[in-house]
């Protein structure tokens, strides 16, 4: 049985490669502005469902995987447009608590399985250089929440409660277990 990830994150792909299934990577063109839905937990279940009933129609044989990670605080945070929206996103995640939602969708000849990891992030409280100087970096802008846990924003990071790889992009022990009963 061929597992299709269908994403075009290289954070995605990178996750992927530490599980024990060959998987090959097809990457969605689904449109994410379509879902308007502001609740992040259903919003971040239908963008994954889309991606990967997009791709499970060009591979009705194979396990498809799409996935979507959504930062919440007060509302969704996407990633940020310009340095004054990342600049924005992360003073207002300063100091706070926020809520990361990943979801996930397999596909295997045509049933759906679905799961969502939600884990709490807090952060420092961040000075307006830490802020100015990771924004020079351009990290944050492919980046919901305008920060990479995995990469500089691991700094502003005080701590977590739930999964770290969700957060990155990809709940790998769920997602483990939800294969293992696929394939």
């Amino acid at each position: 049985m061929t597992i299709i990830l269908a994403s075009q994150s290289p954070r995605r792909k990178e996750l992927m490669n530490m599980l024990p299934y060959p998987f090959t990577v097809y990457p969605s063109t689904f449109d994410e502005s379509t879902i308007t839905d502001q609740n992040p937990e259903t919003a971040v279940l239908k963008i994954a469902e889309g991606k990967a009933a997009e791709v499970a129609k060009e591979f009705p044989d194979s396990i498809v995987i799409g996935s979507d990670t959504i930062v919440f605080y007060e509302q969704i945070l996407g990633k940020p447009k310009s340095a004054e929206e990342a600049r924005d996103m992360l003073s207002r995640l300063s100091g706070k608590t926020h809520t990361v939602y990943t979801g996930v969708v397999l596909i295997k000849n045509g049933v759906k399985t679905s799961f969502t990891e939600r884990t709490d992030v807090t952060f420092w409280e961040l000075s307006e250089k830490e802020i100015s100087d990771y924004i020079e970096t351009t990290d944050p802008f492919d980046k919901a929440g305008a920060y990479g846990i995995q990469s500089g924003g691991a700094l502003f990071v005080k701590s977590i409660t739930g999964d770290y790889y969700a957060v990155v992009g990809l709940p790998l022990s769920r997602l483990n277990k939800e294969l293992a009963l696929l394939t």
